[in-house]
């Protein structure tokens, strides 16, 4: 998804996961935490820290098994690297980000400056997307939020879930290994004066809990509850390359997404209202495209978010996980299959990353070499009645879950 407008913008054997880790960055206390480590069924949890923000510890915890590899951040949760094998056993990092803490802290772009501007990895909250006008009414009530994209509100505003180092509790199985993730965000967050606003109502006691199992999958559990009626709609927003991180474009990439419409957006990306059909369209994923084949099409909302940066209305029957979306990279043949329990998912081509982010290779980000799968409610749905609700009330329990499922396959 496009950044604030404010910024301007498995490895066969167990042995060689860990010397691949060791060889991704591992500190000396992470190598030294490891010996002491969760090594049953192959699974494997280590914690080693990774710097501090302000007088706040910030930790590193690395889930593996004997095929792949993911580093979680305590900082706003991030999944800082993910490394899964290509059809020949070699592995590597698949996700953008930073090597160190303060690349993701560094104050970016205009004054005052937006840390991690395009959020690379990060949990996203409260309300992942967008929020036109950067308001909302609720029981009569009008909230005002950070109008951090342009007019409207996106991510949580200036100080969303992703700017906060979160507790955490690893959790270790004979099926998973992995961590758990809490926090608090008061009532009021969302509004970081000035100019004045509200901010979101509520207390809501939030948990994110991220697992690794035998088979390669990655499953986010999102919960929260609140003490007064509020909006919640958490995502992830890992960027993806299969082909590895800072390797260049992902336009050859092949997606596919279970879903037969879309919602179509305004000039500043607010959906319309309305769900319209993807036949027909550059919006048609419903069998595998390569990201880059219809994307300079002269499409009016392919100009308005410069590439893809829309939401998809999931075909979906009953509750549980359901499969999303389907990405591959033909030249690796690594896999990243998505379900989720949720009813959207927003697809983001990574149009605005314009060269002046290093990752965590060293190389440059540039336009499309990196795209987000967000699974979401639909953007704007607190000023959307007609969309699935994303109000929760007390006594309710927001709950949702998103599984990331790494494979290969044949040429």
């Amino acid at each position: 998804m496009r950044r604030s407008c404010r910024t301007s913008s498995r490895v066969v054997a167990a042995g060689i996961a860990v010397a691949a880790l060791v060889a991704a960055g591992a500190t000396g206390a992470e190598a030294k935490v490891r010996n002491g480590g969760h090594h049953g069924g192959g699974l494997s949890i280590t914690k080693a820290a990774f710097g501090k923000v302000g007088t706040e510890d910030v930790d590193r915890y690395t889930l593996a098994n004997r095929s792949m590899s993911v580093s979680i951040l305590t900082y706003g949760g991030i999944i800082q690297e993910l490394r899964a094998p290509d059809r020949h056993g070699d592995v590597a990092n698949v996700t953008l980000g930073y090597k160190d803490l303060e690349g993701y802290t560094r104050l970016r772009g205009a004054a005052p400056g937006t840390p991690n501007p395009s959020y690379f990895g990060g949990i996203i909250g409260r309300y992942g997307n967008r929020i036109g006008g950067a308001k909302f009414t609720l029981d009569g009530q009008l909230y005002t939020l950070d109008a951090n994209n342009g007019v409207n509100h996106l991510h949580g505003g200036d100080q969303g879930f992703d700017r906060f180092v979160w507790d955490a509790e690893k959790i270790e199985t004979r099926d998973v290994v992995g961590v758990k993730l809490t926090r608090t965000s008061a009532a009021k967050e969302g509004c970081t004066p000035p100019p004045p606003c509200t901010g979101y109502p509520g207390n809501l006691k939030v948990t994110v809990v991220y697992t690794l199992d035998k088979g390669n999958n990655l499953l986010i559990d999102y919960k929260a509850t609140t003490d007064a009626p509020t909006v919640v709609d958490l995502t992830n927003h890992a960027y993806w390359n299969l082909a590895g991180e800072g390797t260049g474009s992902i336009y050859d990439h092949r997606l596919t997404l279970n879903a037969d419409g879309y919602t179509p957006v305004n000039s500043t990306l607010i959906p319309k209202g309305e769900i319209e059909d993807v036949a027909g369209t550059p919006f048609d994923f419903r069998t595998p495209h390569a990201i880059g084949e219809r994307i300079r099409e002269p499409n009016e909302q392919l100009m308005f978010g410069q590439g893809y940066d829309h939401n998809w209305v999931l075909n979906r029957s009953g509750g549980g996980l359901s499969q999303a979306a389907r990405l591959r990279d033909p030249d690796s043949g690594r896999v990243l299959t998505m379900s989720t329990t949720e009813p959207g998912i927003q697809f983001y081509s990574g149009n605005f990353l314009d060269g002046t982010l290093y990752g965590t290779s060293g190389q440059a980000y540039r336009q499309g070499d990196g795209l987000a799968l967000e699974t979401q409610h639909y953007p704007d749905s607190p000023n959307k009645p007609q969309f699935p609700s994303t109000v929760l009330r007390p006594g309710q329990r927001y709950s949702t879950s998103t599984n990331l499922e790494f494979s290969t396959s044949r040429r």
